[in-house]
């Protein structure tokens, strides 16, 4: 039995509307990227900033990772980034 105390991460690991839940082909709008270390920071570097268009473009065959269209250019996330991407509901 596992007896040590659990890591808690600081952000949701995957929110009910975040960009690894969109299906292959949707399109909608980031509405926050959650956490202020320093990947939430590299994410927005990137672009995927609130209230900018995003489209799943696939999926890895194992899931991880996803293509997303972004701005006009294309973009590979892990799949923990793309939870950490909140969006509006498809």
């Amino acid at each position: 039995m596992f007896s040590g105390s659990v890591a808690r991460l600081p952000y949701p690991m995957s929110h009910p509307a975040s960009l690894d839940r969109l299906p292959p082909g949707h399109a909608t709008a980031i509405t926050d990227v959650v956490g202020d270390d320093a990947v939430s920071l590299r994410l927005l570097e990137m672009g995927l900033t609130p209230g900018v268009e995003v489209r799943m473009i696939g999926r890895a065959p194992l899931g991880d990772p996803l293509e997303v269209e972004v701005r006009g250019y294309r973009l590979s996330l892990r799949h923990s980034e793309a939870a950490r991407v909140a969006v509006a509901t498809p």
